[in-house]
């Protein structure tokens, strides 16, 4: 059996390094996202809408916003609103047409692990989220907004895990079922946990029990700790546990239970 010394073929075969696998996958999936009209629709002009409709109007009932200005008190809810659609309802509805279509089982045969196709959407949802956030911000800045200095460090963690923990659960929903069943259930829960999952409604003002339902839901614990960081300036251990925990539960649950098809 002859033996060729290394570099007598060029390009060398044989699988890329896991990093720059990671890299290129996450770029195809953020460049899709942010081609794809519907995705831009329900990840910034949704957002966008209702920061300036609560900013701007009568809406939110005193008793929510207190002695704080309407734009402080809602931006942080519309940043959680943000990672929620992207990471969550955005990417498990692109993943289930994605299976639908057999796209996943091309990439099947290639040299990507199942845990590197979770990795590289989690870290696609990272970069949509970033320019999320500067947008969101840049607008809310017009609009008066002032957030605290000493919470930004602490905001810009929760948004990292809000990403992992809204991007492993869409992962996996947009794995499990069906394409159509996957849009029809990533909208209701989006709905649901906007209305009654602590980002219009503070848990503050729910019934104590419900409230503290809400403050472990991943939604109500990174608009709960979004709010501490940049109205109060404070550092929110509780709401990066309760993000950390659905992000590392759902992550393995998902790798182990995606399926290709």
């Amino acid at each position: 059996m002859s033996v060729f010394e290394p570099g007598v073929f060029v390009p060398a075969p044989g699988r890329g390094s896991l990093g720059r696998m990671v890299r290129t996958h996450a770029k195809v999936e953020a460049s899709l996202t942010l081609r794809h009209g519907e995705q831009v629709l329900l990840t910034l002009l949704i957002p966008l809408a209702l920061l300036i409709g609560l900013s701007l109007l009568d809406i939110l009932p005193a008793s929510s916003v207190g002695s704080t200005s309407k734009v402080d008190w809602i931006t942080p809810r519309i940043l959680a609103l943000a990672v929620m659609s992207s990471a969550f309802t955005g990417q498990a509805i692109a993943l289930g047409f994605d299976r639908r279509y057999g796209v996943l089982k091309r990439l099947s045969a290639t040299a990507l692990p199942r845990w590197l196709l979770v990795a590289g959407r989690l870290a696609a949802a990272l970069v949509v989220v970033v320019l999320q956030s500067v947008i969101i911000g840049v607008v809310a800045a017009f609009l008066g907004w002032s957030p605290s200095p000493a919470g930004l460090a602490s905001a810009v963690l929760l948004l990292v895990l809000g990403t992992l923990a809204f991007g492993a659960l869409g992962v996996l929903l947009g794995g499990a079922l069906r394409a159509e069943a996957v849009l029809a259930l990533a909208n209701i829960v989006w709905f649901v946990l906007l209305l009654a999952g602590g980002i219009l409604l503070a848990p503050s003002s729910l019934p104590s029990g419900l409230a503290r339902v809400v403050e472990l839901l991943p939604s109500g614990a990174l608009a709960e700790g979004m709010r501490s960081a940049l109205v109060d300036g404070s550092f929110a251990p509780g709401p990066m546990l309760v993000l950390a925990v659905w992000a590392v539960l759902a992550g393995a649950l998902a790798s182990r239970t995606t399926k290709l098809t």
